[in-house]
């Protein structure tokens, strides 16, 4: 199940596209003034470039980074659920992606997409998720909706969306929490279907595409609204969450800290400002029981405009 000659490298390449492409769009809600600064790296383990936009008009922090890294053992963080490949020398490249909007009422979101090499094996994984202060059942559906549409590629659509979602479900939460971080999407890993490698990297790259055609609707719906110290205070806490999340429980994070990968890039994913406390309990009630406990989203009956009842 090895890879052709130049599949690797042509991935790679598509992921260079994405990442031109998000970094341009994400930087045109802010208005002229924003702008991600580039900031390439070259290291011992391979290649790669951050970008990052900090402080921006919609944007508090947003981060597209890129890496093509090699190295003598895969980390234990990717041997976890492969022990047959503890010690295999691999390689990996990937798009990572994070946003953490200005405005409260506007979602985070995170967007992952890999393909790691390690010894004959080759297996796709990613995914993305949104991670809501402020929950919408309109943001939610065209989430969802967005991604059921992304796994149509790999044959029936409600069968794959179906089992990345519990697996994202899965993933995304804070067991000494007992919450989900976000409202979901999709997660994948261990991605191969029986060596069909074009139908894997179209899935992949279309989840890539999928995040921007469902996230910058959303963003464009949020980022103007009003808001004052109490939301701004709410926000703050529940970013607590998402750090707790990334600095705990993420493998990806883990994949990069025990790789030796690049400190500031993998960190690039934390939002600037948190705090831990002063959360609106009601505010909180109401989005751990109408948002963030794991339900069919397709489902849901959307009233333009409007939150959760």
């Amino acid at each position: 199940m090895s890879l052709a000659a130049g599949q690797f490298e042509a991935f790679s390449e598509a992921l260079n596209r994405h990442q031109d492409d998000l970094c341009r769009d994400l930087a045109a809600l802010g208005g002229a003034g924003d702008a991600f600064e580039p900031d390439p790296w070259r290291s011992d383990l391979g290649v790669g470039e951050t970008r990052q936009l900090i402080g921006g008009a919609a944007l508090e922090r947003a981060a597209v980074n890129r890496s093509d890294v090699a190295g003598d053992a895969l980390p234990g963080a990717a041997t976890e659920h492969r022990p047959e490949l503890h010690g295999a020398a691999f390689r990996a490249t990937g798009l990572s992606v994070v946003v953490h909007p200005r405005n409260p009422h506007a979602p985070a979101a995170h967007l992952n997409v890999r393909l790691i090499t390690a010894g004959a094996r080759w297996w796709f994984g990613g995914g993305f998720d949104l991670t809501p202060c402020y929950g919408y059942v309109e943001d939610c559906v065209d989430w969802h909706r967005t991604a059921r549409q992304c796994c149509g590629v790999l044959g029936d659509a409600d069968t794959f969306y179906g089992s990345f979602k519990r697996a994202c479900d899965e993933y995304f939460h804070l067991p000494h929490r007992r919450e989900a971080r976000g409202i979901g999407g999709i997660f994948f890993d261990d991605l191969a279907l029986d060596g069909d490698f074009p139908r894997c990297q179209d899935f992949a790259l279309g989840v890539a595409a999928g995040f921007a055609r469902a996230y910058l609707p959303i963003l464009g719906r949020r980022i103007g609204s009003d808001y004052g110290e109490a939301e701004r205070a709410f926000q703050l806490h529940r970013r607590g969450r998402y750090v707790e999340f990334n600095l705990v429980h993420d493998r990806g994070t883990r994949f990069g800290l025990q790789s030796g990968g690049r400190i500031e890039s993998i960190l690039a994913s934390l939002p600037p400002e948190v705090r831990w406390g002063g959360g609106d309990r009601s505010e909180e009630e109401r989005l751990l029981r109408d948002f963030l406990a794991p339900r069919d989203w397709l489902a849901q009956e959307v009233r333009s405009g409007g939150a959760a009842p």
